[in-house]
């Protein structure tokens, strides 16, 4: 079945791989990117010559991404899957972070998806059916030292997919939220770092753990073989030909020794959820309308 898809963070590795395979499989997709020219513009033209229509969108700016939107729906004549894949990272001791240097973050990779998706609901909500999904991440679920800044922006995200998931059931529109571990991407170095230099200074030797920590880590994941980014463009592809109403909600792509634990944290949760909504007389709001 051929779906209508929006992607958004089209030039990183997850969305272009993401983006390229969805086209393999006769679907059609439109990529967002913040601008096609620059760096961008190299990737852009293989998504192209792969047959992946492209749309500039900064998921930071209300009105670009409701011009976005309204682009791809146009391209597509439709809409029925939105993958909200734009994210930055953050790397660094947490007290060095200005307050605007999480908020450049939040910005994307929270307030981005609550941009994305005020623009493209009333549409799927009037369609009556709908898939959205969400790139989180196994750090949205457990923290860890110097990643706590990037972990709290997911697990926000996280909260918004379990809220949006819930409200949303009724319309017939399914909510899935992908957690791939970490992976040798282009994203571990275009991480934003704190910018508060006085601070670092009065952490010592441990200003320099955050650099080598992660270095350390991207070695780890590197010496994998199969922790690679193609790994999770196929979990959300198959997520994508999973047929309405039989996706998880959530979806760990991890082959570094997170995937178990995460999933029996996932696992935990799911019943604990289920617990309060049915005490809260609310379980029904978990079950999709598939009419």
């Amino acid at each position: 079945m051929e779906h209508k898809i929006l992607v958004t963070g089209a030039s990183g590795a997850f969305g272009s791989l993401t983006c390229i395979q969805l086209a393999e499989n006769g679907h059609k997709v439109v990529g967002t990117l913040r601008s096609l020219k620059g760096k961008n513009e190299a990737i852009a033209n293989e998504l192209k010559a792969k047959g992946v229509a492209l749309v500039e969108m900064d998921v930071t700016n209300e009105e670009s991404v409701n011009a976005g939107v309204n682009s791809a729906i146009e391209q597509m004549d439709g809409l029925d899957t939105v993958f909200n894949n734009a994210g930055i990272g953050a790397n660094g001791i947490l007290e060095c972070f200005t307050v605007g240097d999480i908020q450049k973050m939040f910005d994307v990779n929270v307030f981005g998806v609550q941009r994305v998706l005020r623009a493209v609901l009333p549409f799927l909500r009037q369609q009556g059916r709908g898939t959205i999904i969400h790139t989180s991440s196994c750090i949205g679920r457990v923290t860890t030292p110097f990643l706590a800044s990037y972990s709290a922006s997911k697990y926000a995200l996280e909260s918004l997919a379990e809220g949006y998931r819930a409200e949303l059931s009724g319309f017939g529109i399914e909510s899935c939220i992908i957690e791939p571990g970490g992976y040798p991407t282009g994203f571990m170095s275009g991480m934003i770092t704190p910018s508060d230099n006085e601070r670092m200074k009065q952490y010592g030797e441990m200003a320099s753990l955050p650099e080598t920590s992660i270095d350390g880590y991207v070695a780890y994941v590197e010496s994998i073989p199969e922790q690679r980014p193609e790994r999770v463009a196929e979990a959300l592809v198959n997520l994508v030909n999973t047929p309405f109403g039989e996706k998880p909600f959530r979806t760990v792509v991890d082959f570094s020794g997170l995937k178990q634990p995460i999933e029996n944290y996932n696992q935990l949760l799911n019943e604990t959820t289920k617990a309060i909504y049915t005490a809260n007389g609310v379980a029904n709001l978990l079950n999709l309308n598939k009419d």
